[in-house]
């Protein structure tokens, strides 16, 4: 059985950056993802700059890797009427196929190994972890889990969310459309659901919308949803018009959970979308589990160096750690998707706003925090 100091289930943006931070170290970390890398994932991909100072330190450039440089916001209610503004501190549009793969290169050069496997278990015995997949079994001291938004492990391990029946899916798919703006990025809604737009570095513009379920199962097919539903807005019904997919079929995520999510579940030090998923509102998500992954990283680094005397310690000092930078943001992001699906009260809403740009970054900065460096 192969053992190693540090098992990272779940290789996206969060389970990436902490192994990134812990090898700095020297500790011996094994991440299990379960797809090569690289890979397209479903994601806003757009990235707040709150995080770069500390990007930078893990020796990660965003702008070198062709990341656009993202300076305004615009949210559009389903009639079509914008309300638009300077980001407080803007932000980097870039993919997940090329920013996942770029942490995964650094990873690599600092000796993290990698097991391209499914997890099927984690396993907790009182001293330590065994992390089961179909081809091997893993020792490890500390697990922290880095999943994503819904995995069969959280059936697995029993975990309160996924017991309630959620109301949505997710779909992304890669456009060429050269009139849209390198420096924007776009919330668009439409009946029972919303999406953004922001340009990548490969100069394709990224659409991943969320919808409610019971609106999409009218239609057989993403093409019919998008026409007859979609484009209801008049700025989405353009953009889908003038625009190529990329994608020969859109990627999807079903089933995903908005609930409250525990940050620590059977000793497993959870994080990034596996510890709590923010609503959309000029997309914060990528930065939150860059974040995260600095946070979880800081308390095992604790942990190993005795600061924290016990597990129990442990899992206090993250717990809390995380409630204190995200508690609130997850709540916020909570309050404006519940406006987001009032269309009347959205309306009226954007319409205000379009009247005070101040109102509107304070409501973006509301799910977004800090500049967050070394």
């Amino acid at each position: 059985m192969n053992e190693h100091q540090i098992g990272i289930v779940g290789g996206g943006l969060a389970g990436l950056t902490a192994a990134l931070a812990l090898s700095r170290h020297g500790y011996d970390i094994a991440v299990f993802e379960s797809v090569p890398y690289p890979h397209h994932k479903v994601c806003g991909e757009y990235l707040s700059n709150e995080i770069l100072p500390y990007l930078d330190a893990l020796d990660i450039n965003l702008f070198a890797a062709g990341g656009k440089a993202i300076t305004r916001f615009e949210i559009s209610s389903i009639q079509g009427k914008k309300a638009e503004c300077q980001l407080p501190l803007g932000g980097v549009g870039i993919s997940r196929y090329a920013i996942d793969h770029l942490l995964y290169q650094t990873a690599k050069q600092r000796k993290v190994t990698f097991y391209f496997e499914k997890v099927s278990d984690i396993r907790f015995d009182g001293k330590g972890f065994t992390v089961v997949s179909r081809q091997r079994s893993v020792r490890a001291s500390i697990v922290i889990g880095a999943y994503g938004k819904r995995s069969g492990l959280d059936k697995t391990l029993n975990r309160s969310f996924i017991q309630k029946k959620t109301d949505w899916l997710a779909l992304k798919v890669h456009y060429t459309y050269p009139e849209f703006p390198d420096d924007l990025v776009a919330l668009h809604n439409f009946k029972g659901g919303y999406g953004g737009l922001s340009n990548t570095e490969s100069g394709h513009v990224n659409f991943c919308y969320l919808a409610q379920y019971k609106v999409f199962k009218e239609f057989k097919e993403v093409s019919a949803f998008n026409e007859r539903i979609v484009s209801q807005n008049p700025h989405l019904r353009d953009f889908l018009r003038k625009a190529e997919p990329i994608f020969e079929d859109s990627l999807s995520i079903g089933q995903i959970s908005f609930e409250s999510k525990e940050p620590v579940v059977n000793h497993i030090l959870m994080c990034g979308d596996t510890a709590g998923l923010i609503h959309p509102l000029c997309g914060n998500g990528m930065a939150m589990a860059i974040h995260s992954g600095k946070l979880v990283s800081e308390c095992v680094h604790d942990f190993f160096n005795g600061r924290h005397k016990k597990r129990p310690d442990l899992e206090e000092a993250y717990k809390k750690s995380w409630n204190q930078n995200f508690k609130d943001r997850l709540r916020y992001g909570r309050i404006f998707q519940r406006l987001l699906l009032q269309p009347q009260l959205l309306h009226w809403g954007i319409a205000t706003l379009a009247q005070s740009e101040t109102w509107l970054q304070k409501m973006i900065t509301k799910t977004h925090g800090k500049i967050v460096s070394s």
